[in-house]
């Protein structure tokens, strides 16, 4: 048996656009709903999201058949959850708060065996089906998916310095935590936020990195991707069901 191919990586690698969703509602339904529709990826949130261990596998499993890319992120740059996060399947992991190039190199060694990094080495997991897959230690490296996430004005000035380092996949732009950089916090369109966003975009595309983001307005989420944002999530579940039932109990009340 061979290892799962990351497509989700080749795509935005080659700098093909995909189209994501956040998922922070914690539930198996939901994942196989955002899976059946056909984002072409999905975050699932352990950071800002009540998801557990046993949570995230579940919706991991539930992802399993559909091409829609699962995306962890973990909820700091720490190696032990990245640890069990990778041995329960996922491929794609997003590390919040990364701000310079200590940060990032600790970010991609989590993510490897050695002597390339400190991931520790399990005999049989969900990873590597319970052992039948072939070569496992060997091919995961280039399966596993590295994106970090630069949220202060800080962060977006040491992009080129972070877009050099081997082994980050993708710079991923946070947009709520760069308001509360600069004292604008919720300020989502300040002209100032928006400045640093596409400044973000520019560092890490002249780094030769694919740049991602994350808005819940639908005409943002155009131009972001007009602009070359390569991976962008464009909702999240909770924002669309929390505003649709909004909307509608509005036409009735």
């Amino acid at each position: 048996m061979k290892i799962k191919k990351n497509k989700f990586k080749e795509h935005i690698l080659k700098k093909n656009k995909q189209i994501g969703i956040w998922s922070c509602l914690t539930n198996n339904t939901i994942a196989e709903i955002i899976s059946v529709t056909g984002f072409d990826w999905s975050v699932i949130d352990m950071e800002h999201s009540p998801n557990d261990i046993q949570e995230v596998l579940t919706q991991l499993q539930v992802m399993e058949g559909y091409d829609t890319e699962p995306v962890v992120r973990v909820p700091w740059n720490e190696p032990i959850m990245v640890k069990r996060i990778l041995d329960m399947g996922a491929q794609t992991i997003l590390y919040p708060f990364v701000q310079n190039v200590k940060e990032a190199k600790a970010a991609v060694e989590a993510t490897r065996y050695p002597p390339k990094g400190i991931r520790g080495i399990m005999s049989a997991a969900r990873m590597n089906r319970y052992g039948h897959v072939e070569n496992y230690y060997l091919e995961a490296e280039k399966e596993i998916c590295v994106l970090i996430q630069c949220e202060t004005k800080e962060a977006i000035k040491n992009i080129p310095e972070i877009a050099k380092v081997d082994g980050i996949d993708g710079i991923f732009i946070g947009p709520s935590d760069l308001s509360g950089s600069i004292g604008k916090i919720g300020q989502f369109e300040d002209q100032e936020v928006q400045d640093l966003i596409y400044e973000g975009l520019e560092l890490a595309t002249k780094g030769g990195k694919p740049a991602g983001i994350l808005t819940g307005k639908k005409d943002y989420a155009k131009k972001y991707v007009e602009a070359g944002y390569t991976f962008v999530a464009i909702n999240s579940d909770t924002n669309l069901f929390a505003r649709s039932a909004e909307n509608l109990l509005k036409e009735f009340k």
